[in-house]
């Protein structure tokens, strides 16, 4: 039995032979030779209604027309048989250069000839301006392209020509019509965000009870959104999508909750490096943005934001052209979120710096207090025992009344008196120990014990 691999290797193989077909048409015709065919529709695209593979299911699935499937298999042609388009390196006698209406754009290390939204033109238009127009509504917005992530026109610069922008099928595409396998992004500068995951339980997290409620609301939605937003007809009414905003002090569960959300409910949770994001460069962090969002577009991710206030923060008065600009960035990023199909999360250890346009449109504002003494106690125990050997001195009902600290502390408390019983020879952990593991997660936040 063939693999999904081979299946789809078979069938993009004769999908291939077939856009070659067309190509060779389009050039005859183009350039007054003897041709088999008078227009490149009468190319017989190949039968895909016996083919199990995944290519051919996401053809059919889209109902693909002549252009669509032309579309596709010239933006995968450069990954895996870039030779068939060598043809469009011809050159023009009379300028010396390759024709304009080829298109095309030359890669940083890749010596193969790229399309670009004016290669497919001249391939499906020719010289015929009206299908040429036609063409420019398969990158807009509403089509299944757009929509789906499956491919797009790379526009870097907005003076340069529409079509004059490479056609680029998604990473996450490229991988599924090949391999058969679902795209796991990795993280990257075109996608820089980190996938999530635990090994702890909701028995493991200890928050009041009332937070608990709360974050069960979002833990509903991702239940039941099918049925409030279809089978009860709401999708009139109601915004897709959840989004949630969780502050309070650091190391209070702010992450761990969405890790829990996640493995729950079965969803990747990523968390957005936000270093990698913002840029000082006009444009590039909405460009960052957008490569985040639209990868993530119909995966029904959860996408985590910590340190949140750093991208969506309070906008400034417009006093100069950086502040404006700075402003634009908030408004699109308030944009994305909302419009965001699936659940973001924006964290923050102060809510009073979040912009209130944001905050308006959060379906939950969670607070995550530092945990009381009978919280922090059982974190201790939690944490500790069961864990590794404690001497007979420690006793976690005088630590959690005495010292202040969260859940976040209490975890490098543990790293550190594990380090210390070993760098002593032994391997029973002291009331010394955990003492001296409090007295350094207080100096880090400038406090004595």
């Amino acid at each position: 039995m063939l693999s999904p691999t081979a299946k789809n290797a078979h069938t993009i193989g004769k999908e291939l032979t077939w856009l070659s077909k067309v190509i060779d048409t389009r050039i005859k015709l183009y350039f007054g030779k003897e041709c088999d065919y008078s227009n490149v529709f009468e190319v017989p695209m190949p039968n895909l209604d016996d083919d199990a593979s995944i290519y051919a299911r996401i053809v059919k699935h889209f109902n693909m027309s002549f252009q669509e499937r032309i579309m596709l298999t010239l933006s995968m042609a450069p990954h895996i048989n870039p030779q068939i388009l060598d043809i469009f390196f011809t050159k023009n006698k009379t300028y010396d250069r390759i024709y304009t209406e080829f298109g095309g754009l030359k890669g940083r290390y890749h010596s193969g000839f790229l399309p670009t939204g004016e290669t497919a033109s001249f391939i499906l238009a020719g010289n015929d301006l009206e299908e040429r127009i036609k063409l420019i509504e398969l990158f807009k917005p509403e089509h299944f392209f757009f929509k789906h992530n499956v491919l797009k026109l790379d526009i870097h610069r907005s003076n340069e020509p529409l079509l004059s922008s490479g056609v680029e099928i998604s990473d996450e595409y490229l991988t599924f019509l090949t391999s058969g396998k679902p795209y796991k992004p990795d993280f990257s500068t075109k996608f820089p965000a980190k996938r999530l995951s635990t090994r702890l339980d909701w028995s493991d997290l200890v928050l009041d009870p009332h937070v608990l409620a709360e974050v069960s609301e979002l833990s509903a939605w991702l239940e039941h959104q099918e049925t409030i937003m279809n089978k009860w007809g709401l999708s009139k009414q109601l915004k897709r999508g959840y989004r949630a905003l969780f502050y309070g002090p650091p190391g209070t569960g702010k992450t761990l909750t969405a890790c829990l959300i996640g493995k729950s409910t079965s969803l990747e949770v990523y968390r957005i490096d936000l270093s990698q994001v913002v840029s000082k460069y006009i444009g590039e962090t909405e460009k960052n943005m957008a490569n985040i969002f639209d990868q993530a577009e119909n995966k029904n991710w959860i996408l985590f934001f910590d340190e949140a206030d750093a991208l969506f923060g309070k906008r400034t008065a417009t006093s100069d052209s950086k502040d404006r600009h700075a402003n634009q960035e908030v408004a699109y990023l308030l944009q994305r979120v909302e419009d965001f199909p699936g659940v973001v999360i924006l964290a923050t250890n102060l809510k009073a710096n979040m912009d209130i346009a944001f905050t308006r449109r959060f379906q939950s504002m969670i607070y995550f207090p530092a945990p009381n003494v009978e919280q922090r106690y059982k974190i201790w125990t939690n944490t500790f025992e069961g864990k590794v050997k404690l001497d007979e001195d420690v006793d976690f009902g005088i630590i959690s009344n005495k010292y202040k600290v969260t859940g976040g502390n209490i975890i490098n408390v543990l790293r550190f008196c594990s380090l210390s019983a070993l760098r002593r020879g032994s391997d029973v952990v002291c009331m010394e120990d955990i003492q001296e593991g409090i007295k350094k997660e207080l100096r880090k936040e400038g406090k004595t014990m």
